[in-house]
């Protein structure tokens, strides 16, 4: 199995960064087996192990390591984390490929392929303050109306605003901050005086 992720990470056409392709590779990989649901879940699974382990991130980064070494440790750790065949035989292409110091980029690559083909998307939202379930749902509901159809929310506090909320969806920005509200008060008092 290992030589066919191989081959479809040496297939996908050159457009693209490194981890657009790798993550293509493994969609095309995944799709055409009938195993995308399972590695959608491990490879968010992945990004999640990646941002919570120090050592592991370590172990993805050094330069110093040799490739089977590397290639070694990372399959144990997959494997004892209850990773499947597919993510773990992927990740395995990418360090023998030498790319390990790439993954995480890999694994949100993937997970934008994987939205973007299923017509989700994710808005980008900082608030004051956490945002209640009332909130969140009303703001969905917005977003909805506005056009966005299936929409992700990711949520970020940023004491700053002083209150309400910035929103970016793709290239679309929303701000209704009290922050910004202040400043563009600030810029017409200085334009009158």
């Amino acid at each position: 199995m290992e030589r066919n992720v191989a081959s479809a990470a040496t297939t996908i056409a050159s457009g693209g960064g490194l981890a657009d392709r790798y993550a293509a590779a493994l969609y095309s990989y995944a799709e055409d087996n009938h195993a995308l649901d399972t590695v959608v879940s491990q490879m968010e699974s992945l990004g999640q192990l990646i941002d919570s382990s120090a050592d592991f991130r370590r172990l993805l980064a050094s330069p110093l390591i040799d490739v089977n070494t590397a290639n070694k440790a990372i399959h144990a750790v997959l494997e004892q984390e209850g990773f499947g065949k597919e993510v773990r035989d992927f990740v395995g292409v990418v360090a023998t490929n030498r790319r390990l110091n790439a993954l995480r980029d890999i694994v949100h690559a993937f997970a934008t392929l994987v939205a973007d083909r299923r017509g989700i998307v994710t808005a980008y939202v900082a608030s004051a303050h956490p945002l209640n379930d009332v909130q969140r749902q009303q703001l969905r509901a917005r977003l909805i109306e506005a056009g966005y159809g299936n929409v992700n929310i990711n949520e970020r506090v940023d004491g700053d605003l002083l209150g309400g909320l910035v929103v970016r969806v793709g290239a679309r920005l929303y701000d209704t901050s009290l922050k910004s509200r202040l400043q563009r008060l600030q810029y017409a008092m200085k334009g009158a005086a």
